[in-house]
């Protein structure tokens, strides 16, 4: 028979452990990754912040004679940044340095039909 006072501690430390392997990867990457990166639908492209020195990137990723147009505006609504990729093998990049005051949103369209993604409002 089992003592009922180290019946109750392995159970505490079977459920301590189980809780500590589940949290651990997601804390770290929350931790860790603050890229950020918003796709069209239909595979057609996306736009990503690469944020190890503030970098945006546009990438056309559907051969279908459209390309695609990424903006990085403020909170007050000024384009900060244009970049367009379509028709070629590499993708478009600029940089641009975000910073810790104010927010900014990407926006990427698709330049068949003008259908838009946006990205959440972010800083560093």
């Amino acid at each position: 028979m089992v003592n009922p006072l180290a019946r109750i501690v392995l159970v505490a430390a079977t459920a301590a452990a189980v809780f500590v392997t589940a949290a651990t990867p997601a804390l770290a990457a929350d931790v860790l990754v603050s890229n950020k990166v918003i796709k069209l639908p239909g595979g057609r492209g996306s736009m990503t912040f690469i944020d190890d020195g503030d970098m945006f990137q546009v990438c056309d990723t559907k051969a279908d004679g459209h390309g695609v147009a990424g903006r990085l505006i403020d909170n007050d609504y000024n384009q900060k940044l244009y970049i367009t990729d379509g028709g070629d093998a590499n993708c478009g990049k600029d940089g641009y340095n975000v910073g810790q005051s104010g927010s900014y949103q990407m926006q990427l369209s698709w330049n068949g039909d003008g259908y838009e993604v946006k990205s959440e409002w972010f800083n560093e």
